[in-house]
């Protein structure tokens, strides 16, 4: 019975392939799809090597979203925001110690050389979606699934808001103060700028304490792509910075709890991993 069953699934296989060959010869240069159906499922073959990036990192399931990121508070949103909403996707680490990110492969996704960006095979209109900046892709993500964003106008644009939030302010003034406190910057002596961005960051914090006094996620009662965007940054700041007495962060008492209940949130735990680090 087990060989049987071995037997089909090659011979399916095989027809498959052949299928997407006959069918890519035939019309080479269109947007075609060829798709199957089998028990009930259509099948999708997805092509992505039009994209110059599958060249440096080769997709093996081209059918799912191909993420191109490294676990740093930008690019964990997107792995965190997939794992919360299932999604399947295949991670490829960008190696910044190798300058992955000036490649021309990677910038041929993104001519901005930031990670992450993305590969939706199954984009609108069925067609492939490259996209880059996290907050973009976390927009589209909760789109695409119509989760983690509400529905009704006025709560969407709500959550849009402080997404923005979190992209013009938290996190390029959080990342001054990792700059000016644990990398090169620690060694100037005018002490002038890495205070500036501290209490830049003091301020951004009292808005955001502010924002959850009396609500469990910056929305209230729901979780969303805000709470998405905005704890990574607050859990680099205090971590991998080590900022958290510089900017005070025992004063921001609603920032700290829901801090903890983010990052105790299974897909969070996860999705802060991905793509793994070299050993």
């Amino acid at each position: 019975m087990l060989s049987r069953f071995i037997f089909v699934g090659r011979a399916f296989g095989c027809f498959f392939s052949a299928f997407w060959l006959i069918a890519n010869s035939r019309f080479p240069d269109s947007d075609f799809q060829p798709q199957l159906s089998h028990k009930g499922y259509t099948i999708t073959m997805t092509d992505l090597s039009t994209f110059p990036i599958t060249k440096k990192w080769p997709a093996e399931h081209p059918d799912r979203i191909q993420l191109y990121s490294l676990p740093t508070p930008n690019g964990v949103k997107v792995s965190i925001m997939l794992e919360e909403t299932g999604l399947p996707y295949e991670p490829h680490l960008v190696r910044f110690d190798t300058n992955d990110q000036m490649s021309a492969e990677f910038l041929s996704l993104n001519p901005n050389n930031k990670i992450p960006a993305i590969i939706d095979p199954n984009g609108p209109d069925g067609k492939p979606l490259p996209l880059f900046e996290s907050g973009a892709i976390l927009i589209y993500l909760a789109d695409k699934t119509g989760k983690l964003i509400p529905q009704d106008a006025a709560g969407r644009y709500e959550a849009i808001q402080w997404v923005m939030f979190q992209m013009g302010g938290i996190g390029p003034m959080f990342g001054q103060v990792g700059f000016f406190h644990k990398f090169a910057g620690k060694e100037y002596e005018d002490k002038r700028p890495r205070d500036r961005y501290i209490a830049e960051s003091k301020r951004l914090l009292a808005v955001l304490d502010q924002q959850l006094e009396g609500r469990d996620w910056i929305l209230g009662d729901t979780y969303s792509i805000a709470d998405i965007a905005t704890f990574p940054w607050v859990r680099n700041l205090i971590g991998f910075y080590e900022a958290g007495d510089l900017v005070g962060i025992d004063d921001f008492s609603n920032v700290k709890r829901v801090l903890a209940a983010f990052v105790a949130r299974p897909a969070v735990v996860k999705g802060l991993d991905i793509p793994k680090r070299p050993a």
